[in-house]
């Protein structure tokens, strides 16, 4: 049985990191948030609007460097320590090691660290997500659309992968709103599903945070990301350490440490599906 708790909490984690499905899924009531995140709230800022033409182009300045640092690649491949917390307190944690082949491919393989054997692998293309659950010899195909079926959100192949590359997600150019300090440039934005408040912080204009706020307020969805541990590598700058806070009823901590990666080096994706697992 113990063996059995532990998978159900690393395909949590899993999904939760590849697909914040525990925020768009997990809580499927409609009552509102009984605690706000307080430390890291930041919808209590007060950024005021302008149209003065400084300040337009500040605005344009910031989308253009959030353009700028967008991470591109061809491949690249990563270990990944996840620990996490929810309700319960701290959750038995998984290092995870990750393989992406740009707009085709993302396999990822995770190890139970307290058993220290493989969980799960996973390979998830732009039209499938299949999942092969070692622990109980299953294997669960899915569609892509699945992923939207459950979050109910456009949650598609691109926003996986720019989540776990480092890139911001449901992001857009309609800036709302900005304001600017010594230290850093708020920007809030708005789509269809969310408002999304970006912080840029000076001189280095990292991304150091994104949050996202449901505009349903009968879900009252929420999601904090924090990027820290930046590194430069071949003109690449790295978020090497994440925080994700997701909240809807409940509230869910994670903590990823990139303790290794490369980019554009070959990658082996391999998946083969043992003949004696049942389909789920």
């Amino acid at each position: 049985m113990k063996k059995i708790s532990v998978q159900r909490n690393i395909s949590w984690v899993f999904i939760t990191v590849i697909g914040f499905a525990v925020l768009f899924s997990s809580c499927k009531s409609t009552k509102t948030i009984q605690a706000a995140i307080a430390k890291k709230d930041t919808s209590a800022v007060v950024i005021k609007e302008t149209s003065n033409e400084d300040s337009l182009n500040i605005i344009r300045e910031a989308v253009a460097t959030i353009h700028k640092k967008h991470t591109d690649f061809k491949t690249f491949s990563a270990k990944i320590k996840v620990d996490y917390e929810d309700s319960k307190g701290k959750q038995p944690g998984i290092t995870a090691f990750v393989r992406m082949v740009k707009d085709s491919i993302i396999w990822i393989s995770g190890y139970a660290t307290v058993f220290n054997i493989e969980a799960f692998r996973t390979k998830i293309t732009p039209d499938s997500v299949i999942v092969i659950d070692k622990i109980n010899k299953e294997v669960q195909r899915r569609s892509i659309d699945y992923l939207q079926e459950v979050t109910q959100i456009p949650f598609d192949f691109s926003t996986l992968q720019d989540l776990l590359i480092g890139n911001p997600i449901f992001l857009t150019d309609s800036v709302v709103s900005y304001k600017e300090t010594d230290a850093q440039i708020l920007l809030a934005t708005l789509d269809v599903n969310f408002k999304h408040l970006l912080t840029i912080t000076k001189p280095q204009n990292n991304i150091t945070h994104s949050k996202l706020d449901d505009l349903d307020i009968t879900r009252n969805r929420t999601a904090d990301i924090t990027y820290a541990d930046f590194e430069e590598t071949n003109g690449r700058v790295f978020s090497k350490e994440r925080e994700i806070t997701v909240s809807e009823k409940n509230k869910l901590d994670i903590q990823l440490k990139y303790k290794q990666y490369e980019f554009d080096k070959e990658v082996q994706v391999n998946f083969n599906i043992p003949k004696n697992y049942k389909s789920r």
